[in-house]
């Protein structure tokens, strides 16, 4: 059996390898020259398994109101005239009820440690290294009031299966004695140890020339102009996509299945068939820099709590990552959404980076109203999702990948998880 997967980034390159190592016949297409060049080319760096409450929570309406105005914001609403924004936005404050944050948790959750198992698993089979940290991440509080729901949340995660621990400034100073500079400003962290940190972008490129070795076809340069349907006995059923290659020339490639990894931008090429995804594009914003002082950069992955930042070490790189900016597909590099990005690296770490030789970047995740991840069938026959994973896209690719795989091959996953079926809808 064929399965095209359209996007080779996160989601789809490890979809790709799922499918292939279940003995499917595998290829894939996207419009960029190789892998991880779009929204996983330079995240934050983290599998953050100890952070499955989502954005929309009960909390985030009158928080969002707070931050409003605000050039550093970490989350920040730039109103449109797209209708999609605002139906999006409608749906975020529905998935903010209580019992409807718990769910999505849970959701999130019980996949966010089956990939963790499924990541770990693959590494040691392929024995792949992608500047990988098993360090852990600590979760760093500011304020009293912020630092005294860690125990709430550290009784949540055992819930789940995640271990976690409450930790003093002293504690969080030993874990990573790094924070040094920024020790009177602490009021207490939260330490994850089963969390990671890594290089998706080089973890998905190695990942990618191990398919293309494997006998994976990969149609690079080549956008996707629309989908191909087909009424079959009585069924709407996808036959083929157009693809447009780097010569200007339009052609069909067919498959027996197809799958859509195309991150924000897969709802506007499903929209012709009636295939409704619920995501919206989340810009996020990152910088990278070289590490001129080891002794004053952290290597434990860290999560500022307060400012919504979280800082993971690459190598002889640090990542800093943060904000998130409903502004439609605009991928502009805003000075002022990185200025605050860039100060919190000088108060936070002094003398640990070169400031001037900072790399900034900007990608847009492809987030749900909820942050759960679409997986599973769509309406159409042949058709399947693996996308909408917004900021745990790191953290959630292995799982979600492994889990498509298990169902395209007639199989339920050993999962607690809402995959989609658009034949029951």
């Amino acid at each position: 059996m064929h399965v095209l997967v359209l996007g080779a980034g996160l989601s789809g390159v490890t979809t790709a390898w799922y499918l292939h190592q279940a003995g499917f016949d595998v290829s894939i297409v996207d419009r960029q020259p190789a892998a991880a060049l779009e929204t996983s080319y330079a995240n934050g760096g983290q599998i953050s398994i100890s952070h499955p409450e989502p954005w929309a929570n009960p909390g985030a309406p009158l928080q969002v109101l707070r931050w409003l105005g605000r050039d550093d914001a970490p989350l920040m609403f730039r109103p449109t005239t797209d209708p999609a924004q605002w139906q999006w936005g409608a749906r975020f404050l529905l998935e903010c009820l209580p019992w409807r944050t718990r769910r999505n948790t849970a959701a999130i959750a019980h996949l966010a440690r089956w990939s963790g198992e499924r990541l770990r698993a693959l590494r040691a089979e392929l024995d792949l290294h992608y500047e990988q940290l098993e360090r852990g991440i600590l979760h760093l509080f500011h304020s009293p009031a912020e630092f005294s729901q860690a125990g709430r949340r550290v009784q949540e995660l055992t819930h789940f299966g995640i271990a976690a621990r409450v930790c003093t400034k002293a504690e969080c100073l030993r874990i990573e004695p790094a924070l040094a500079a920024q020790a009177d400003s602490l009021a207490g962290g939260l330490y994850a140890p089963g969390d990671e940190s890594g290089d998706a972008h080089l973890f998905t490129q190695m990942l990618a020339l191990r398919l293309s070795s494997a006998g994976a076809r990969m149609h690079w340069g080549c956008e996707i102009t629309r989908i191909l349907s087909a009424a079959v006995a009585g069924r709407e059923c996808v036959e083929a996509v157009e693809i447009r290659d780097t010569r200007g020339e339009l052609h069909l490639l067919h498959a027996d299945a197809f799958v859509v990894c195309l991150g924000s931008y897969g709802p506007r090429l499903l929209a012709p068939l009636d295939e409704k995804l619920p995501i919206y594009p989340v810009k996020g914003y990152s910088i990278t820099a070289p590490v001129v002082d080891p002794s004053r950069a952290p290597s434990v992955s860290l999560t500022d709590e307060s400012r919504r930042i979280v800082c993971s070490r690459l190598g002889d790189r640090l990542r800093i990552a943060g904000t998130a900016e409903l502004n439609g597909f605009d991928t502009r590099i805003r000075p002022e959404r990185v200025a605050g990005i860039l100060d919190w690296a000088r108060t936070r770490f002094p003398g640990a980076i070169d400031i001037a030789e900072a790399e900034a970047w900007a990608g847009l995740r492809p987030a749900t109203p909820g942050n759960v991840p679409v997986i599973g069938r769509g309406r159409h026959d042949r058709l399947w999702f693996n996308t909408g994973h917004g900021t745990l896209g790191w953290t959630l690719a292995c799982g979600s990948a492994a889990a498509l795989a298990e169902l395209m091959s007639g199989r339920q996953p050993a999962l607690d998880f809402p995959f989609r079926d658009g034949r029951k809808t």
